[in-house]
């Protein structure tokens, strides 16, 4: 099998295409024209320069593959709405579509986010049957992995589209070189994390979400999502684990609500007025507030997700910055 992955040099893409190259699996690379990425050098991959945003490039790069990753997406959230984010990430989404229709693939696996379902308490998390919450937030980048989710499931049931959807959680492992995620274990490490708000998310080791897309190339439903997920924590919990790991001191101070969404919107305001993006917008301060838990159910009974300790998530994120001059 050869299979083209999409933002092969992210966090995601970069052990994506490990996971691959173990199997056996013959690897395209889809990266942007001129990008470095230092997460594939010396790999046995083919690598393909292009953009979402050109349907040739797409139609050029998938005509000899029998499957497709789509892991790329523009994922800022500064300013909130943006009409690059919404276009890389819906349209660069249709254009593949189109593309994995005329070359026929034999399967397609979208990388969606688990934010695109409404999340709940650790006692009763969210799950692919809920509706969507997070419009609340005013998003972008939100709203339109949702709306490209919903154009992969029209495709699906319109055209007979053969694809199914991987909903990671915030995903933590090694090869973050931008940083992504990794950037708040760079930032306890640092000591530039006085506090914690109220609200909490859930972790996932980057590996494991690796292995359940590429088991997703044979196994799960056509047309179903499937949340990647692990272990629900709550801030105080999940940057004590960090600090532990890192040898930092944790963050002590909690962080009223009130005062989290004064600070955003502060932030907010004054990015408007400078031009430059903010510390903590408003947005990101009322997600800080709320709770993303989530189950991982479906994923593990049909992907076979591995629910690896969140500590050697950690571990190996801090490990690879450190190794290459991230922190």
């Amino acid at each position: 099998m050869k299979v083209l992955v999409t933002g092969a040099d992210g966090l995601l893409g970069s052990n994506l295409v490990r996971e691959l190259l173990q199997r056996q699996t013959r690897v395209k690379a889809f990266v942007l024209p001129n990008s470095p990425s230092k997460t594939l050098a010396n790999l046995d991959i083919e690598r393909f320069e292009g953009n979402l945003l050109n349907a040739e490039d797409l139609i050029k790069a998938i005509h000899d593959c029998d499957a497709v990753i789509h892991a790329a997406a523009n994922t800022n959230i500064w300013p909130d709405r943006s009409e690059m984010v919404r276009r890389v990430n819906i349209d660069g989404t249709r254009n593949l579509v189109e593309a994995a229709i005329q070359a026929k693939v034999k399967r397609m696996v979208y990388v969606g986010t688990a934010n695109t379902f409404g999340f709940g308490s650790k006692e009763s998390p969210g799950d692919e049957t809920r509706p969507y919450r997070s419009a609340r937030y005013g998003l972008d980048y939100m709203d339109s992995k949702r709306a490209a989710q919903q154009l992969i499931l029209k495709a699906v049931q319109e055209r007979e589209l053969p694809a199914l959807v991987v909903n990671p959680t915030f995903m933590l492992g090694p090869y973050d070189s931008k940083p992504s995620a990794g950037a708040m274990v760079v930032a306890i490490h640092q000591g530039k994390v006085p506090g914690y708000t109220s609200g909490g998310r859930n972790y996932i080791y980057v590996k494991d979400v690796a292995i359940a897309i590429c088991n997703a190339l044979s196994m799960g439903r056509i047309g179903e999502c499937y949340i990647a997920g692990h272990q629900n924590l709550n801030y105080k919990e999940a940057f004590g684990k960090i600090a532990q790991i890192v040898g930092a001191k944790a963050p002590a101070i909690p962080i009223p609500s009130f005062a989290s969404l004064l600070y955003g919107a502060i932030g907010s305001f004054g990015s408007k007025l400078t031009g430059k993006p903010p510390t903590v917008s408003l947005a990101m301060a009322r997600i800080s507030t709320d709770e993303h838990y989530f189950s991982a159910r479906k994923a593990i009974d049909e992907l076979q997700l591995p629910q690896t300790p969140i500590e050697q998530a950690i571990r190996e994120s801090f490990e690879w910055m450190r190794a290459n001059g991230v922190c």
